[in-house]
């Protein structure tokens, strides 16, 4: 029960991007609660010591778990808001069962901004732009031995694991490009791939025809770990593939191992299994592999969505406690 006349306390979780606060009107918020922000990443008993008093609780994405479990020792809880419209992390039923009040923000172009990460990806890693910055930075101009040039995208294929919203952006941008455009998905017509310029094909047709093959499927019990060793084998050797969807579809140490091998050619990523990775973590040192640190949405259009959402439910449910 809350003590007559205390400030309520808000705490915000996952802001990795120290954006909220910068982006948000906080004024009003700050003049009747008390907010802290946790900008690094909590689990288990920090987690724990950092939301025990809290009466509403902020979260960025999924990237603070708060299971059922968590939510029993959160006595004072009876609030959540969470920025975008799906959080995989948040046990819905549970804050339910308390009836706490659940609040989300809009997304912003992160379609769009996922779109455009996806082929930044694709175009660094297919023209070895990391590998060429790193080589102007040390004061070089040209490897000192003979080694593959970069290829060119134009006539090659495109191979499309899912095309729902980002899916079709990625694929009109192939299209632009002069790529041929597979597409597979469980439930893919090829009424709907040939409505986007694609053509629908057995996954491991795509595998093994694609020159790029990149993600873009929610997960489920069918597809967690579709890209599996066996799956990574029936791909060209001199593959690229990208996963700005989730590392649920990937089977990350098989990727690893056919990295090292060269039985595919390079991989570029942007989600793991465990974020922020972990300083120990092997795929640190996996040879041929482009990683970002999961920036899909994170772009300032999205964040200000998300601030401004987030400050516009926290005025909302502290209005109705007077």
């Amino acid at each position: 029960m809350q003590n007559p006349g205390a400030r309520p306390q808000i705490v915000v979780f996952g802001d990795l991007e120290r954006a909220l606060y910068r982006l948000g009107n906080w004024h009003a918020i700050e003049a009747v609660a008390d907010i802290r922000f946790y900008h690094q990443h909590l689990e288990g008993a920090d987690l724990l010591a950092a939301a025990e008093q809290a009466d509403a609780l902020v979260l960025v994405r999924d990237r603070t778990p708060l299971d059922a479990a968590t939510i029993a020792r959160l006595p004072k809880l009876r609030f959540v808001v969470f920025t975008g419209s799906r959080n995989a992390t948040l046990d819905l039923a549970a804050l339910a069962e308390r009836s706490i009040p659940v609040s989300h923000t809009d997304w912003g172009p992160s379609k769009e901004s996922t779109t455009e990460l996806t082929w930044a990806l694709i175009l660094a890693a297919s023209r070895q732009l990391a590998e060429y910055s790193t080589l102007v930075h040390e004061g070089h101009w040209r490897f000192p031995r003979p080694q593959s040039l970069p290829g060119v995208l134009y006539g090659e294929v495109l191979g499309l694991v899912g095309l729902g919203e980002i899916g079709r952006r990625v694929a009109s941008v192939g299209k632009a490009l002069g790529m041929e455009i597979l597409t597979w998905s469980p439930n893919m017509s090829a009424e709907r791939a040939a409505a986007h310029g694609a053509h629908s094909v057995s996954l491991e047709t795509l595998l093994a025809r694609a020159k790029v093959v990149s993600l873009h499927l929610v997960p489920s019990a069918s597809t967690r770990q579709l890209i599996n060793a066996e799956r990574l084998a029936q791909m060209r050797p001199d593959s690229l593939l990208v996963n700005t969807s989730r590392s649920a579809l990937v089977d990350m140490p098989a990727l690893a191992d056919a990295l090292r091998r060269g039985s595919i050619g390079m991989a570029a990523l942007d989600v793991f299994d465990q974020e922020p990775l972990p300083a120990d973590d092997p795929l640190r040192d996996t040879p041929r592999l482009l990683m970002t640190p999961h920036l899909g949405f994170v772009v300032e259009p999205v964040f200000e969505r998300f601030a401004q959402g987030v400050v516009t439910g926290l005025e909302a449910w502290l209005a109705s406690l007077t």
